[in-house]
């Protein structure tokens, strides 16, 4: 009643669309579209890896977030950035992503001491509250 089916459908097809050059931001953004029948989903790893080489860059320059895949599987959309040079990832990425691509260190503070730091910056107003947020942040690294 169950067949597997042969390896061949478990290639997937990758396509962009709506690719634009992004001078300010040295990247390039567009929509991908994942075609993968047969297949529950493609692991982000994959997708990098498949989009470096479309456009001949190195897999740390190349971010993908942001997968839905479609109502019944087979087809999912997402987003792609290529920066330039890793200067620029590491200038405009955000800190998230950064951290899930190995290029930045995760800040590890207890819960408590965030919720510390953000009820002692709602007492303060304008530049006494940077100072607290900036004082605090230093202290932590």
């Amino acid at each position: 009643p169950f067949s597997v089916s042969p390896p061949m459908s478990q290639s997937c097809t990758i396509r962009t669309r709506k690719f634009i050059t992004n001078r300010l931001l040295a990247r390039k953004q567009f929509v991908i579209d994942i075609i993968h029948p047969g297949r529950p989903n493609v692991p982000k790893a994959e997708v990098t890896e498949k989009i470096a080489k479309i456009y001949k860059a190195d897999e740390q320059l190349v971010s993908v977030f942001g997968f839905k895949t479609a109502f019944g599987g087979g087809r999912t959309t997402g987003f792609g950035l290529v920066y330039d040079n890793l200067n620029s990832i590491k200038a405009f990425e955000p800190n998230y992503r950064l951290v899930r691509k190995g290029l930045k260190e995760a800040v590890k503070t207890s819960r408590k001491q965030r919720k510390e730091r953000k009820n002692r910056a709602k007492r303060v107003t304008g530049i006494k509250k940077t100072k607290i947020l900036a004082g605090q942040a230093a202290g932590k690294k």
